[in-house]
């Protein structure tokens, strides 16, 4: 019997098809608007057009004449301003992500963007002629007001990008054209995927599902899904290409005219972390391919009796597990619980999200593959999506995404200029989560075979997290520095795709060529490039902050924990790390970090004999 209230207040999506998992909630937007129509959604777009042609009016070009009070109250006003859009803007995408298919949803995403960029076009000026102060006049201007040294770390990090801004009338034309530009090449990929099926024994499947359907017992489904998800990418992989091909040579012409080093450059100046640091986890991770994912998977390729893994068996379930499916409410209640052992804030920070209509877990056509926990804005809360399938991974992702959630929630008190996280950091809270239920199922699990398989599937999800998030950014990387050199063909990529997936995956691996198309479904690398390296810094991060946890080192460690989610975009990450004892830059951080997963290899090869 549950200790937690019960879900009767979430709506509940009809039961799925698969079975299993009981009724799975779907949310409800109303909080942000009670529809497409609601008339709040257009008096909120008419009164920020509005302000932002009066904000145009009265500040543009005399920012430096403002004295410290005056500019602080010019912050706040665009932050109202901006608020305002991003309510609109995270509606919109909402919908759009809970149902592509749905043509009108389309139709309603593309205008309110359009609209939200045409109003935004009259504030572009502000960030650009604020990088323009100088350090000293915006100094003693932060010394005479309080109120204007509140804003002091959006400051600090807008000011990263000041020697790659451009003219105001060039930033302007750049902002306009977005819609028509990289985000329309961006609903391009959305609605293909939207709309693919994928043939699997006769059947047509979304690419979700077929997706699930690679960590199938039956090895025969498997191959045949993975057959499967080739013919149907495979089919369109020109397309693909194509798209990657633009978006890769625009962010070329971008980086080049605002004078990035190199495609990753600007990814890191807006994660706050230096080339430097990213490099270090990069090579490290690189290092370290032999001792983690090599090995893991020479075990696996024995466990199953196989000569050598196919890509269809890198996320097979192991002999021994019994692939339970794992009903919704257990699923929440275990992430709850675990949730709670370690700090009652935290738990309380969660509660909401299970009492009220703010996760979408139900399985259906058109919607987003995959899982993401949206902030929304300040004044909202977040919303949660994933795709709930009943497997032990489903019920880290959700843990996972509830993280992003609690995280979100906290820092959301440093309103909507400062409480954006950087990337490197955003998954800590999130991670960290996943590792509190994966401790909480291991501990309760008193069958041997049973806790070897959970341990065993903790380690390829860290592999998936660490090993192949940087595959992933090895892969963006090579094939940014060579598109520079000319459009490269589906043939190419694939190649490319294939040499890091071999270098990662290791000898345990014979990879068909089949698998060459597998890149083209990774949004990361459309919606935001080299993003996904933050996954596996994320990782190795909070493999070193639960170590410091499980050791009692750092007395007080719940508190300066949730301080640090708090905290928001507001300090870098030698700034919150410093409570803990940790500093990424140190050449040991990362390898601290890996050390742990190697841990659990080890701790599965004794119990193998």
């Amino acid at each position: 019997m549950s200790a937690f209230p019960d879900l009767s207040s979430t709506p509940l999506a009809p039961l799925d098809a698969a079975g299993g998992v009981g009724a799975l909630p779907s949310w409800d937007l109303s909080d942000l608007y009670a529809g497409q129509e609601d008339p709040r959604l257009a008096q909120d777009l008419e009164q920020a057009e509005g302000a932002a042609r009066a904000f145009h009016a009265a500040y543009a070009g005399g920012l430096a004449k403002l004295s410290g009070e005056e500019l602080a109250a010019a912050i706040a006003e665009y932050e109202r301003i901006e608020e305002l859009l991003g309510r609109a803007m995270s509606y919109a995408s909402l919908l759009f992500a809970a149902d592509a298919q749905n043509p009108e949803h389309g139709r309603f995403y593309q205008t309110v963007q359009e609209r939200v960029t045409a109003i935004s076009s009259h504030l572009v000026f502000f960030t650009l002629e604020l990088n323009l102060l100088e350090e000293g006049l915006l100094e003693e201007r932060m010394a005479d007001s309080p109120a204007l040294a509140r804003y002091r770390p959006w400051l600090r990090d807008l000011r990263v990008f000041r020697d790659h801004q451009l003219s105001d009338e060039m930033e302007r034309l750049l902002h306009e054209k977005e819609v028509t530009g990289r985000a329309a090449w961006t609903r391009l990929f959305d609605e293909t995927l939207a709309t693919m099926t994928v043939p699997v024994e006769g059947k047509e499947l979304s690419v979700s599902a077929a997706l699930n359907l690679l960590s199938d017992r039956d090895r025969k489904l498997r191959e045949a899904a993975a057959r499967g998800i080739s013919e149907a990418f495979g089919s369109r992989i020109r397309l693909f290409a194509l798209i990657t091909n633009t978006l890769a040579k625009d962010k070329e012409v971008m980086d080049r005219w605002r004078r990035y080093p190199r495609p990753g450059s600007f990814r890191n100046r807006a994660n706050m972390v230096e080339d430097e640091v990213v490099d270090a986890l990069v090579e490290a991770v690189r290092a370290s391919y032999p001792r983690l994912s090599h090995r893991y998977y020479r075990m696996k390729a024995k466990w199953l009796g196989l000569e050598k893994l196919k890509h269809w068996d890198r996320n097979a379930p192991l002999p021994g597990d019994a692939d339970r499916p794992i009903p919704w409410a257990e699923a929440v209640e275990r992430v709850r619980a675990a949730y709670a052992s370690f700090s009652p804030k935290l738990a309380e920070l969660a509660a909401p999200f299970f009492e009220k209509p703010w996760i979408d877990a139900a399985l259906r056509p058109g919607k987003a593959s995959g899982a993401f926990a949206h902030p929304t804005v300040p004044s909202i809360h977040p919303y949660l999506l994933l795709n709930y399938h009943g497997k032990a991974r489903d019920v880290m992702t959700l843990a996972h995404e509830l993280g992003h959630g609690v995280h979100q929630r906290l820092a959301a008190r440093q309103g909507y200029l400062m409480s954006s996280t950087p990337l490197t950091l955003a998954e800590t809270a999130s991670v960290f989560g996943e590792m509190l239920t994966f401790r909480a199922m291991l501990e309760a699990e008193t069958d041997p075979v049973r806790k070897r398989v959970l341990l065993a599937g903790k380690v390829e999800d860290m592999l998936n997290t660490v090993v192949r998030q940087i595959a992933f950014y090895r892969f963006e990387t090579l094939l940014h520095e060579e598109r520079r050199q000319g459009e490269l063909s589906a043939e190419r990529i694939g190649e490319l795709w294939l040499s890091v997936q071999t270098e990662s995956l290791g000898p345990a691996f014979d990879l068909t060529p089949d698998y060459a198309c597998y890149w083209s479904y990774i949004p990361h690398f459309i919606h935001t490039p080299f993003y996904v390296y933050a996954y596996a810094f994320g990782d190795c991060l909070v493999n070193a902050l639960y170590g410091v946890w499980r050791e009692g080192s750092v007395p007080g460690f719940e508190e300066k924990y949730l301080a640090m989610l708090e905290a928001g975009g507001t300090l870098r990450h030698r700034e919150l790390l410093a409570p803990f004892g940790l500093n990424a830059a140190e050449p040991g951080f990362w390898q601290r970090g890996l050390d742990v997963i190697a841990g659990f290899i080890d701790e599965l090869e004794r119990s193998d004999g």
